[in-house]
């Protein structure tokens, strides 16, 4: 919700001096035959009153305590105000003073009070009752506090009242009607950012006919909007944004002729917005009705309006082309559109909004190109036209904007060049072109950009080399430049990036080696290099980067050693060096105690970390011992040989004996592609027992079991009974094979004939997710662990969907297909009904088996047909679940209700009611988390969605996800830091 009009605030700072002029003037005149002798009773009184008032509260800075003394008359008082000549308080205005303490009672006896203004004083504890004899206050203003409990109904006694200003506090209960009936004059009333809950009484407003602004808005009511509001002559500016109002919009409010603010956004609204003659707000400069259910086409009405300056439509299902005569309204400020059914193209006429500082016609349907003529909005600072479908070139003409800070065209099918001119919009900050089709170089210019914090190209075609002056931008935070095809080697020098916090340039084709320059990014917490083609050693400079979390260097040709200083990092966890040719001693200590062989496999020549299964490390011989070896080792050669030709004539001839037994292979090393015997997969469980048991699925059961090696796993024996089984069995080998990835389950070792198929898998010590949401006594899973959780889940799935070789679908994702090892690092598992997708991201598949109920795609429980978009619904219900604590099949969702629709009816200002009870008691002491639980939320309805098209990509989740984690964590760091001050 944006500021008020500086008009209000003009206004009520207007009525606030009036009341104060006027009750001056009217305490100190004397009606004739009234006594001007100063009431000395009433005097005492007043001190009385203030004294007890002071009494109450702490006054950290001792700001009463200086300025309150005996020795001084309390009309000299800070903040009081007194008539004259008799010496009664007439204002109390105490704004920004810390005060912290309750309100005394004792302020009702205060009978000549007009103005009691404690804004922001930290106050706590109830409003007194005893404030309703104040029959003189024109003011009553106490926001920005910690006042608690309900609006005592003494206040509607104030009949002379002009503004009450109760906003930013914790009131709660229902609104009561006695509050507002017996207020003629109120002119001013807010109540906003409470937690005020029931209906709007639909009486409310009958005797208040001077209310000109009205601020219910950040509250928790209900129902409807109550018709009242519409016959209120004077009315200029009506919030009722963020509660959980639902119905129609009375068609009356559309026609208030003084009506200037109009704040309906995030409720539950719905119906259209009319567009014939019931539609007059003449001086309408503010329209706010994001996040609802409005519906229709975007009325022809509003082309009327011609004093409007923000238009904000976003997130509601309205629908048809963006309308050409918005060009009209000369004064428009800020369109926001996104997220609606709109399609067709961009207005070209809308660069005639020479005023329009914002524009966001994100998550449409939107076709064409970007009009060029768009350049001529010289003022624009905010751009975003992402996800639609928009096509052809970044036309040249948008490097005129030379104000714009934010431009995102992120998401569509652009191709060509990235506008060589782009250096000169020299105030961007975020640069947002990921995921389209893009061609060519970064532009040189590109270094032009000194205000640019983000710059974010990756999946696109760029190409040639990534210019040096890229890596001057000493203002850049994050810099995402991943599945391109930039190729040469990174320029020598890239310590220009002095703030840099994050950057990905994996999946490139980059050769040379990794500049030492890395060492001087200090504040780097994020580097991801991986899928490349460097070469040389891991730079020693990299011991600088004490503020690593994460360093993904795999996939490359890096040799030498693995640098000792790495256990050192106390922030990293977060390592992959798998894929090099790295050699020597894998390090101890730190990150490498708990790293897993994913981090490390694909280098022949490590040595060290037996529990890995790598072999251990040979000493280097001296002199004296290779002049002996010269002796020894063809003697022991000779020796050796002989020992191995016995011992295969032994076995020969045991075989020959024993022709009915199997061949047996070596079980002891894990790693090895050979296969296990079954005698001992048999001896490990124990015959299969029952008390290994881990659990049964759709083609057989899993056990726990221990190898020869001492090494536990998890043995899965498939039905050999089904036919889809053996079918799985070659689907999951392949898939787990060949996909590498820390959050999916490895598999070690399989065991097959014609009558058995076995898996051996990577043993999960700590239970599955559904376990750890539903079991009894559960442990406590806090808000920052479930989100680490499904971003484990989501990057597993990224990687199947769009990093892996070949687009894997899991098509069974649920909480029981993911595991957690003993670091309670989230796996994802059951590939037994993987498919391998074929083709472009719109192709599907025919599945054969179908997933489980509550968790499978529309598209895919009725038609068989799967996608990566029906894992991205399961996704979505998955994510649901863990932040509501509820299955998708618990008994509440019968009939038409599914969990997903019980969330979009709590969304967005009820989500308090679907919360898992575990995070409610956080939400209750941790501010910061509820800003977070918003876009969660949101995320999984959108992946959750009905229609395929309208859920998120993994990649998008992904992000989505970390950037999530990225600000709660700010936000909290900042939080302790501010309350450790």
């Amino acid at each position: 919700m944006a500021p008020a009009s500086i008009c209000f605030v003009l206004v009520l700072l207007a009525i606030s001096l009036s009341v104060l002029v006027t009750g001056v003037a009217s305490a100190s005149s004397s009606s004739p035959g009234q006594s001007t002798t100063p009431n000395i009773n009433g005097s005492d009184t007043d001190l009385a009153a203030l004294l007890a008032f002071k009494d109450q509260l702490s006054d950290p800075l001792g700001v009463l305590a200086r300025s309150w003394t005996t020795n001084v008359s309390f009309c000299r008082w800070k903040g009081v105000s007194c008539s004259q000549p008799q010496q009664r308080v007439t204002a109390l205005s105490l704004t920004s003073v810390p005060l912290q303490g309750e309100l005394s009672p004792h302020l009702g006896n205060l009978s000549f009070l007009m103005q009691l203004d404690l804004t922001n004083t930290s106050l706590s504890g109830t409003i007194p009752a005893n404030l309703g004899t104040l029959h003189r206050l024109r003011e009553l203003s106490l926001p920005a506090n910690g006042l608690s409990g309900s609006i005592p109904g003494s206040i509607g006694n104030l009949s002379q009242l002009n503004l009450l200003d109760l906003g930013y506090n914790t009131l709660s209960s229902q609104i009561l009607p006695e509050v507002l009936q017996q207020l003629p004059n109120l002119q001013i009333l807010f109540l906003n950012n409470n937690e005020l809950s029931g209906q709007i009484p639909p009486y409310l407003f009958n005797n208040t006919p001077s209310l000109r602004y009205i601020s219910l808005g950040s509250n928790r009511l209900s129902g409807p909007i109550p018709q009242g509001l519409s016959s209120l002559p004077l009315l200029e500016y009506l919030d009722l944004h963020l509660n959980q109002l639902s119905g129609t919009v009375p068609a009356t409010m559309f026609n208030m002729s003084l009506l200037q603010v109009m704040s309906l956004g995030q409720n539950n609204l719905t119906g259209s917005i009319p567009s014939n003659r019931s539609f007059s707000l003449p001086v309408l400069q503010e329209l706010y009705l994001p996040k609802n259910n409005f519906a229709g086409e975007i009325p022809l009405a509003l082309s009327a309006c011609r004093q409007l300056q923000i238009l904000s439509l976003a997130f509601n299902s309205f629908f048809g082309t963006i309308p050409t005569w918005l060009a009209q309204l000369p004064q428009l400020r800020s369109i926001t559109m996104g997220t609606n059914h709109l399609v067709g193209s961009i207005p070209a006429v809308l660069s005639n909004l020479t005023s329009l500082v914002l524009l966001d016609l994100a998550f449409c349907n939107l076709t064409g190109d970007i009009p060029t003529e768009l350049g001529l909005m010289r003022k624009l600072s905010y751009l975003h036209l992402g996800s639609n479908q928009l096509a052809e070139a970044i036309p040249e003409g948008i490097t005129l904007m030379q104000n714009l800070g934010y431009l995102d065209v992120s998401g569509n099918n652009m191709s060509g060049p990235i506008p060589t001119q782009i250096g000169m919009m020299k105030s961007l900050q975020r640069l947002n072109l990921y995921q389209n089709k893009l061609f060519g170089s970064i532009p040189n210019s590109i270094g032009n950009l000194t205000k640019l914090e983000y710059l974010v190209v990756f999946n696109n075609n760029l190409n040639s080399t990534i210019p040096a002056s890229l890596f001057h931008l000493d203002k850049l935070l994050e810099l995402y430049l991943s599945n391109n095809y930039f190729s040469g080697a990174l320029p020598a020098d890239v310590s220009g990036l002095k703030q840099v916090d994050q950057i990905e340039i994996s999946s490139n084709i980059l050769i040379g080696e990794i500049p030492n320059s890395f060492g001087q990014l200090r504040m780097l917490a994020q580097l991801d290099l991986s899928h490349n083609s460097f070469e040389g050693t891991i730079p020693d400079s990299f011991q600088e980067l004490i503020n690593l979390a994460s360093l993904n260097i795999s996939s490359n040709n890096l040799s030498g050693t693995i640098p000792k200083f790495l256990a050192n990092f106390t922030s990293l966890t977060t390592l992959n060096l798998s894929f090099n040719k790295l050699e020597g001693k894998i390090p101890e200590g730190g990150i490498f105690s708990n790293i897993t062989l994913t981090s490390l496999i694909g280098n022949a020549g490590l040595c060290g970390s037996p529990r890995l299964g790598f072999s251990p490390c040979l000493e280097k011989a001296d002199s004296t011992d290779r002049h002996l070896l010269k002796f020894l080792l063809p003697a022991a050669t000779v020796a050796f040989i002989s020992i191995v030709l016995c011992v295969y004539l032994m076995i020969k001839r045991k075989l020959k004996n024993k022709s009915a037994h199997p061949s047996v292979a070596d079980p002891s090393d894990v790693m090895s592609h050979r296969l296990l015997s079954y005698h001992e997969l048999v001896r490990a469980t124990d015959n299969f027992s029952d008390h290994n048991l881990l659990g049964s699925g759709s083609f057989g059961k899993v056990y726990k079991g221990q190898l020869n090696t001492s090494l536990v796993v998890a043995i899965k024996v498939l039905d050999m009974q089904l036919e889809q089984a053996i079918r799985s069995f070659d689907a999951e080998c392949r898939v787990l094979h060949m996909a590498r990835h820390r959050n999916l389950i490895k598999i070690l070792n399989t065991c097959s004939n014609l009558d058995i198929r076995i898996l051996v898998l990577e043993y999960m010590s700590n239970g599955s997710l559904d376990t750890l949401l539903h079991a009894e006594g559960r442990r406590h899973l806090g808000f920052l662990k479930r989100l680490d959780i499904m971003l484990d889940v989501s990057m597993a799935m990224e990687y199947l969907h769009h990093e892996h070789h070949e687009v894997v679908l899991h098509c069974d994702l649920k909480p029981t297909n993911v595991l957690f090892d003993d670091d309670m690092t989230a796996h994802v598992a059951d590939f037994g009904i993987a498919k391998l997708l074929l083709g472009d991201d719109n192709s599907m598949i025919t599945a054969t088996m179908p997933g489980t109920l509550g968790y499978m795609a529309p598209e895919y429980g009725s038609l068989g047909k799967a996608s990566r978009k029906s894992d991205v619904f399961s996704y979505g219900i998955m994510l649901l679940e863990v932040f509501t604590g509820k299955r998708p099949t618990d008994p509440l969702f019968d009939g038409e209700l599914s969990i997903r629709q019980w969330v979009h009816q709590a969304f967005p200002s009820e989500l308090a009611s679907v919360l898992d009870g575990q995070l409610l008691l956080e939400a209750s002491s941790t501010s910061n988390l509820n800003g977070s639980l918003l876009p969660i939320f949101e995320m999984g309805l959108l992946c959750s969605s009905d229609s395929p098209d309208q859920r998120m990509s993994m990649s998008n989740v992904v992000a989505k996800l970390k950037k999530i984690k990225k600000d709660y964590t700010r936000t909290t760091s900042t939080t302790m830091q501010s309350a450790a001050q």
